[in-house]
């Protein structure tokens, strides 16, 4: 919150700008003097909040702007995140320069370049049960979907669709079905590869897959995934979206996966290649190594 106080000040006396926050952040906002310009919204109606907000601003961690992401079902505007999480990899300014990052997205850098701005794909999905829509069950996700076995004894057994074709049956822990942002997150944990975020695409990675055979492999951001749960399957499953929202999935349920129309826009602090990277190195410590020593 000391954090909080110190941007919402800067953003409002020093850069004329209105501040909004969530509902819970302005209830201790409002028990605050001196914090009366701060605004709230009402949460249970986001529509057409991205028609009233220019840019976020993410004080925290990877999660806030996961939760960031879930807040705009449709049209996200620009996100600046400032890292005071404990890793960090899509938080790439440091909060002691906020003042000289916000400005530059705010007045620009007078450069010709302006800022860099990196569009994070994101994936919509939509729970079916038995080839009908689950009213209320739409979701569009930052980093990926996970179908898993959950506390089940069994393998998960779950087919796998593209453009209705039936492609695989995975037999394992799960399946993930991530995006290039989530690349680094759970299915590069699970043995998937780290894919930057500009290049257009879907990772498909099994969980602990009882096959020898079965290597992740990426798809083409056209693909229009399913994955179903057969009704011979031993036992239900479970579906999670960017870790969270988490519930069953019934003999008959599926998800449908594609693309979403709206992506979620980062705001760099180098560039697009030299932020990837570096998180890679510091969060990741990618490819550290001793110098090998001359002959």
């Amino acid at each position: 919150m000391e954090e909080a106080k110190e941007v919402s000040s800067f953003l409002h006396y020093q850069e004329n700008m209105n501040v909004l926050v969530e509902p819970d952040v302005h209830d201790i906002f409002a028990r605050i003097p001196g914090f009366g310009f701060v605004q709230t919204f009402y949460s249970q109606d986001t529509s057409d909040l991205h028609e009233r907000v220019d840019f976020v601003a993410c004080l925290g961690g990877d999660g806030v702007i996961l939760h960031a992401s879930n807040l705009f079902r449709g049209a996200v505007p620009p996100v600046v995140s400032f890292n005071l999480g404990s890793l960090g990899f899509l938080t790439s300014h440091t909060f002691e320069d906020y003042r000289e990052d916000l400005k530059q997205v705010i007045h620009g850098n007078n450069t010709a370049d302006g800022v860099y701005i990196t569009l994070r794909m994101r994936l919509r999905c939509e729970i079916f049960r038995n080839g009908k829509a689950v009213p209320g069950k739409v979701f569009d996700v930052l980093n990926e979907v996970v179908v898993d076995r959950g506390s089940n004894p069994y393998l998960s057994k779950v087919e796998c669709y593209e453009h209705d074709r039936l492609i695989t049956k995975v037999q394992g822990d799960g399946v993930i079905v991530a995006t290039p942002t989530g690349s680094t997150a759970y299915s590069t944990a699970a043995g998937g590869s780290m894919v930057h975020p500009n290049v257009p695409c879907m990772l498909f990675t099994p969980i602990c897959p009882h096959s020898l055979s079965f290597r992740p492999v990426i798809l083409p951001d056209s693909a229009k995934l399913e994955l179903k749960i057969p009704d011979d399957a031993r036992s239900n499953a479970w579906v999670s979206f960017d870790g969270k929202r988490r519930q069953q999935l019934s003999r008959g349920h599926s998800v449908r996966i594609s693309m979403s129309q709206h992506p979620l826009p980062t705001v760099n602090k180098s560039d697009q290649t030299g932020d990837w990277f570096h998180s890679l190195i510091r969060c990741l410590n990618w490819n550290e190594r001793l110098d090998q020593k001359a002959l």
